[in-house]
């Protein structure tokens, strides 16, 4: 019988056990708490992801007493490393948007003026919570502590992203409720705005001509050791 293939889902498990060993049940806790944020996955999927790597010889299986029960550890190999430095050495891909909200917005004209304002308010309130959650972690981390204080380097990274987005998020469901807050009740009948249009044909020339930050450049051109 063949060993399933590795996927993405995979090096991120991997990823968490580089930074230290981890039970199943942990394993997807911490998916969800953090990389649910980047990488959502079915719970059910999260459990078969360490005993693939343990079949890859990834990652090592051992079982340790907590209290009266025994419980599974997965703990990262040396090969795993050597793998998880190889998937990392690739830039991979872009981001995949799944945003339902989007999606009923796109929509909209088979819809109600109530239904797409509502859509609208439901986004800001997703926002509004994402960021009062990373406000909370941010703030441990400012005060030296949170869960992981010696990854805060590369973890402000990505915290910065995901603020952002939020950010984003929020204020374009308020400007978009703004807009069809003022569509007729039959909205196969909105008119666009040309001055939206110019807009964004603006921010869409401005995002196509920017480029690299030099110092990615050279980092990016320079032969790797």
């Amino acid at each position: 019988m063949s060993t399933p293939p590795l996927t993405t889902t995979s090096y991120a498990v991997l990823g968490l056990l580089a930074v230290k060993p981890w039970s199943s049940y942990e394993l997807t806790q911490q998916m969800d708490r953090s990389l649910g944020r980047v990488w959502p996955r079915a719970v059910s999927k999260l459990y078969e992801e360490p005993k693939k790597l343990a079949s890859h010889g990834l990652a090592r299986l051992a079982t340790e007493q907590n209290g009266r029960r025994t419980r599974a550890v997965y703990t990262i190999t040396a090969k795993g490393r050597q793998a998880l430095a190889e998937w990392l050495h690739h830039p991979g891909d872009g981001p995949a948007l799944e945003f339902e909200q989007l999606l009923k917005v796109f929509f909209a004209d088979q819809g109600t003026p109530p239904g797409v304002l509502a859509t609208l308010a439901a986004a800001q309130d997703w926002a509004r919570a994402r960021s009062q959650e990373s406000l909370a972690i941010g703030e441990q981390y400012a005060e030296g502590g949170g869960p992981f204080p010696e990854r805060a380097a590369v973890l402000q990274l990505t915290s910065r992203f995901l603020t952002d987005l939020y950010l984003l998020v929020g204020d374009w469901a308020a400007w978009a409720a703004g807009i069809a807050a003022t569509w007729p009740d039959d909205l196969r009948q909105a008119s666009a705005d040309p001055a939206v249009l110019a807009e964004t044909l603006r921010r869409a020339t401005d995002g196509s001509q920017r480029q690299p930050d030099r110092r990615q450049a050279q980092a990016t051109a320079s032969p790797t050791a």
